[in-house]
Formats: structure tokens, sequence, C-alpha cells
């Protein structure tokens, strides 16, 4: 099975080779049919600590590093 890959905006960078990354999904309500927009946050491994707070990243699925952190920085957006 293909390891997902997410977009999103680092929100926070404190932790020691980690960042808190904000995923956006927008989808149509099912009865009223607006555009709804929906938010998690996911923790990623950012080994060299080299993305900061408002950079466009893309996440990709791995194995378990620590107890909540199941996702590693692949790539930064332009």
């Amino acid at each position: 099975m293909p390891k997902r890959i997410l977009q999103g905006t680092v929100v926070s960078d404190k932790n020691d080779k980690t960042v808190v990354v904000r995923v956006e999904r927008r989808f149509a309500h099912p009865l009223l049919q607006k555009t709804v927009r929906r938010s998690k946050k996911y923790k990623a491994h950012d080994e060299a600590n080299q993305f900061k707070v408002g950079d466009v990243v893309s996440i990709q699925e791995c194995a378990p590093i620590s107890k909540d952190k199941r996702w590693v920085v692949v790539s930064a957006q332009a």
C-alpha cells in the first residue's frame, strides 16, 4: 500500500527534530453543499531542524518514531 503524502503549513517548531504541520482539507457539506474547511495537526520528524513556522511542507507517512509522531517531512514547497 502506498504511503500517504499530505501538504500543510508549519505552525510550531519548538520541539527538537519535530515540527507541527496543519493540514487543511476542503469538502462540500453533504446537505448544504457549501464548501467547508477542516484542519488537523500532525507532528512530523524534521531531522535537521531546518523548517520554520510558516513554511509550506509535504509530509509522508512512516513507521512510528515516537508516541504521537508517525510522519516525516519530505520537502518544502517554493
